[in-house]
């Protein structure tokens, strides 16, 4: 079999790694290296064991065939070794699973879909998933936005991978907040039809990047919905990039923002300082709180009743993330095609910045 590494022991640079696969087993291995290729990388295949200890420890995943698994029952234990099944009847094989360390013993076909996901997780080299923030806003016009992109700029120029996916199909189009409505990549009706796997890496090349971040908007077409399914899959691949994923969420949910939702690990509910506002933002944040426990408010002073924005986070029962007071300028600059955020001293800027600090890990120069 020519895909079949012959000299394992060559010197050279070497190419980025894929998984190890371990079999002498040619129909196993045809399967293994058709889902690796499926999930985006190349692995090395070796016919024989013990594999050299820099293959071994350095692989992202190792997949060993049933065939091999006593030859290799010797080597440095290591997470994510995958003993793959050739019988289904034959029950020792669960115990050469303990003699190799094996994480998981798997047979083919069966395991294919959970095989493949395991293989992408390895090879985009998967970390702790992105803090996944969703904003909404408490009434009509309350500025959630706004929030979203000022809270995607700061985190993007404090160095964080950043995603600002946009879920309100009637926001007008966050790309337009972001000056980025000429930029080129790809926009929620491209992606309408995604289901299953999408690679994180390669969405975040598809989109608009503007301001460092990766931005997923609304184009000027007629369509204005996207399915539960789509949102899922590209939620997901977001979020298995790490960094930071914001959603801005329309406040009547539909099924993709309900999904949304539930992939998020914090709501900021923007609310104005009004008793209006108030009654209002209290139905949207029943509806959230059915799919999210941690929604926080952040409150816009000053109102015109003298309401605090401990009395609106008090009233709507939530957590006070902060409150914004007006920004000078803004209306303009989003005309200008300049993203709120931009302005370092600017209340927006502020409450971004104490928001990030508190949430996320800081980022280490490389």
């Amino acid at each position: 079999m020519s895909a079949f590494v012959t000299d394992p022991h060559a010197t050279g640079p070497e190419p980025p790694p894929g998984p190890l696969i371990l079999t002498a087993d040619e129909t196993l291995a045809e399967q293994l290296t058709r889902l690796c290729a499926a999930a985006g990388t190349e692995p090395r295949l070796l016919g024989g064991a013990p594999p050299p200890a820099r293959l071994w420890e350095n692989a992202p995943l190792v997949l060993v065939g049933d065939d091999l698994a006593e030859q290799c029952a010797g080597l440095p234990r290591r997470p994510g070794v995958l003993l793959l099944g050739l019988d289904l009847d034959d029950g020792e094989i669960w115990v050469r699973a303990v003699r190799l360390g094996a994480e998981h013993v798997l047979f083919l076909p069966d395991a294919q879909p959970w095989l493949l996901d395991r293989i992408a997780d390895a090879t985009e080299g998967v970390g702790p998933p992105a803090l996944t923030v969703a904003v909404l806003g408490g009434r009509g016009g309350a500025g959630a936005s706004t929030l979203a992109c000022a809270l995607a700029v700061r985190a993007a120029r404090a160095g964080h991978r950043t995603m600002l996916i946009d879920g309100d199909p009637l926001g007008g189009g966050l790309d337009v907040l972001l000056g980025a409505e000429q930029a080129g990549g790809l926009r929620w009706p491209d992606l309408a039809a995604s289901r299953g796997r999408i690679s994180g890496a390669e969405l975040a090349k598809a989109l608009p990047e503007p301001h460092r971040l990766s931005a997923l908007s609304w184009d000027r077409s007629d369509i204005l919905t996207i399915p539960a399914e789509a949102m899922r899959s590209v939620l997901a691949a977001a979020r298995r990039r790490g960094g930071l994923v914001v959603l801005d969420l329309p406040r009547h949910l539909d099924e993709a923002a309900a999904q949304a939702l539930e992939q998020a690990d914090t709501g900021l509910l923007v609310v104005p300082a009004e008793l209006r506002a108030l009654a209002a933002a209290d139905r949207v944040a029943a509806a959230v709180r059915i799919r999210l426990a941690d929604l926080r408010a952040v409150v816009r002073t000053p109102g015109p009743s003298g309401l605090t924005a401990a009395d609106v986070a008090r009233g709507l029962h939530l957590r006070l993330a902060g409150e914004l007071a007006p920004e000078p300028g803004l209306a303009l600059d989003a005309e200008r095609g300049a993203p709120p955020g931009l302005r370092d001293g600017g209340p927006l800027a502020r409450f971004c910045g104490r928001f990030l600090t508190e949430a996320m890990p800081p980022v280490v120069a490389a």
